[in-house]
């Protein structure tokens, strides 16, 4: 199954977050914290104005971003689990 986002809405697949402190000490699993940094997977055409024009979004597929904590919907693509954004949960492109 793919996926295309549409409008101003972007797939991203979450970057495992690290298991280890940088001291050490092995962070068990329900004391992780959802990570903050994302691959971009698809992204839509891009956001329309009231006057029919089309803005596209700032990044592409393979960028590095950071996106908000709470945001998106969760989605299964291959038995892979995704994010579906807005272009406004997405902060900044990571260089």
């Amino acid at each position: 199954m793919k996926i295309r986002p549409l409008q101003d809405r972007v797939l991203v697949k979450r970057v495992e977050a690290e298991e280890k402190t940088a001291s050490g000490i092995i962070i068990p699993d329900n004391a992780k914290e959802k990570p903050l940094e994302a691959e971009v997977i698809a992204v839509g055409n891009g956001r329309r104005l009231e006057n029919g024009e089309v803005v596209k979004p700032e990044w592409k597929v393979g960028d590095r971003v950071l996106i908000s904590k709470y945001s998106g919907s969760e989605v299964k693509v291959n038995g892979v689990e995704h994010l579906i954004l807005r272009e406004d949960d997405i902060m900044g492109v990571l260089v």
